[in-house]
């Protein structure tokens, strides 16, 4: 089940679930947003989708209007945007099989010069797959911001007058809602843009924290259950309605380093990321950027993000900030 959330044609928000032929959206009967009814199914010992089951009701809209009228919404936000933390891993898939070996080759010709990076990577190849009820090796972390720095599907990101670059990171994103007793909900999985300034972090890897500080778009639909253990999308880039690059991307657990549950376990083993009514959306790290790929972004390029089995594609536009890099002054009270 896929649900998607938007503004309907009088205003008002709505809950859609995706019908089968992926042309029209079913209305979700009493539901302003998937996180109410999400805290709702747990209050209620239900899964979300049986409770998705009863409330859909028989009035449906065109899927495709929505997005051409941009009327699309995250597929799971925060009535207080300062209550949704947007976090996200690195440094934890394995990338295609011809880079995976190559991987290896260096990790065991190069173990005593390796790097910080490639030291964590060989920690969760090492530690990051543990056997059931075990905790395995912690894998990189770090803030990309809240609930206000995400982008909705169709939107534009903007590119800070101060970033040296602006490049996509296409992700599997997780996301949850904390129950009334701090119980960590996982809502579903939905397809993300983690967009970060690789130019930045490329000078020193010191940076990288700054290099994550960037707006985020994920959707448009959120999968419910459990993501499937492999997936293999795409990722383009579009220039004046012209592909500039595109490849294939691959994630899901039997492309990482680390288990979901792992990784999970590592964000939400802190009590104030457990704190009740709040929202978490989790980048899951990639192994494809067009960055490597020697690609320079500019304003108005178009990212494309694409898998099997989630949806419509996400689409994000491009845009330069409007506003210059300025002086922050600080005032003394």
């Amino acid at each position: 089940m896929r649900l998607v959330q938007f503004i309907h044609t009088d205003g008002s928000r709505r809950v859609g679930r995706v019908n089968e032929d992926g042309e029209s959206v079913q209305i979700v009967r009493d539901a302003e947003r998937v996180y109410d009814l999400a805290l709702t199914a747990h209050r209620k010992g239900q899964s979300l989708a049986q409770l998705i089951e009863a409330q859909t009701g028989d009035e449906s809209t065109d899927y495709g209007a929505i997005m051409a009228e941009n009327r699309l919404l995250p597929p799971l936000d925060h009535p207080d945007p300062a209550h949704c933390i947007v976090s996200g891993t690195g440094l934890d898939h394995l990338g295609s099989a011809q880079a995976r070996d190559a991987m290896h080759a260096k990790l065991q010709a190069e173990s005593e010069t390796l790097t910080d990076s490639m030291k964590m990577f060989r920690l969760g190849l090492e530690g990051g797959k543990p056997a059931p009820g075990e905790i395995g090796v912690q894998p990189e972390w770090f803030y990309k911001g809240d609930g206000s720095w995400i982008v909705p599907p169709g939107g534009s990101i903007t590119l800070p007058s101060f970033a040296l670059d602006g490049g996509e990171e296409s992700e599997l994103v997780g996301l949850y809602v904390i129950g009334d007793e701090g119980e960590v909900l996982r809502v579903g999985f939905a397809l993300g843009n983690e967009f970060a300034d690789h130019v930045l972090e490329r000078q020193n890897y010191l940076y990288l924290a700054h290099s994550k500080l960037r707006q985020a778009s994920f959707g448009p639909e959120v999968r419910l259950g459990d993501a499937p253990p492999s997936i293999e999308g795409t990722v383009c880039i579009l220039r004046d309605g012209v592909e500039i690059w595109s490849a294939p991307f691959l994630t899901g657990e039997a492309n990482m380093t680390h288990t979901l549950a792992n990784i999970e376990h590592h964000h939400f083993k802190y009590p104030a990321f457990r704190r009740p009514g709040d929202v978490h959306c989790h980048f899951f790290g990639t192994a494809t950027l067009s960055f490597a790929a020697g690609i320079a972004t500019q304003p108005g390029d178009i990212f494309e993000i694409s898998a099997p089995g989630f949806g419509r594609p996400l689409r994000n536009r491009l845009t330069a900030d409007s506003q210059p890099d300025q002086l922050v002054h600080v005032q003394t009270l």
